[in-house]
Order: structure tokens, then sequence, then C-alpha cells
């Protein structure tokens, strides 16, 4: 399985379907998150490439429509437990500390069966509204 493609870009979906996606797109839309982590699992497991630095993709809504599309400014890949707060701060979803960053971050991945271990690896990726 690969990514969805729209318009020739890769398709950003963040988070799950729904409120959730819906609330982070409106916080990328606003310029207030710049920022998203995943599972380096998941690239291997669907046979996709890291994004890189320049690379443009299609923000996606629930439906697979382009609502907009940003550029990633920066890749590093961290284990679980030694991302910066600069990092999870940039992902502007109102967390308070890294603590909660991590809570909220280790409650939706396992509730989306792939729980994460404090070695496991996340692409913390940076990006700008374009």
């Amino acid at each position: 399985m690969t990514w969805p493609r729209v318009d020739g870009l890769r398709g950003l979906e963040l988070g799950s379907p729904g409120e959730l996606r819906a609330r982070l797109n409106g916080l990328v839309l606003a310029g207030q998150k710049r920022a998203t982590a995943g599972l380096l699992s998941e690239y291997d497991e669907e046979s996709e490439e890291l994004e890189h630095v320049g690379e443009r993709l299609a923000l996606l809504d629930d439906d697979g429509n382009r609502i907009g599309t940003v550029e990633v400014t920066d890749l590093t890949i961290h284990p679980f437990l030694e991302i910066p707060w600069e990092f999870a701060a940039a992902e502007g979803e109102g967390d308070a500390d890294l603590d909660e960053w991590r809570t909220g971050h280790r409650r939706f991945w396992a509730a989306a069966g792939t729980p994460v271990e404090d070695d496991t690896l996340i692409a913390c990726i940076r990006f700008t509204l374009v």
C-alpha cells in the first residue's frame, strides 16, 4: 500500500479521520501547527520513502481532497523518549510540556494498534504552509 497522491504530490493525512484530523488540519491552515510525528516503521511497512527537505505535500481532508500544501523544512529521526520539546511545541497542539505530548502521542498510537516504546523511532517532520 502506498500513501495517497494528489496533484502529483504525496498526501499528508494528519491524525485519524474525523474530529482529530479536522482539528489538526485547522491548526495547520491557521499557521499554528508546523510539525508532525510519524512512526518510522510505517514507512517500511508501506514501502514509502521518508519526506525530504523541499518536498511539497498535499494536506488532505477525510475525503482525500487537497485543502492546502505544506513544504518540508526539516526531517530528523529520534527515539520517542528523545524527541526535543522544541519539536513537540512546533506540533502546535496545545501540549503544556513533553510529558503531556508523550502521553497524548502514546494514547493515539496505542489506539491505532501501534503502541510505542521509549526507543521506538519517530520521524519528526517540520513544515511550512505554502
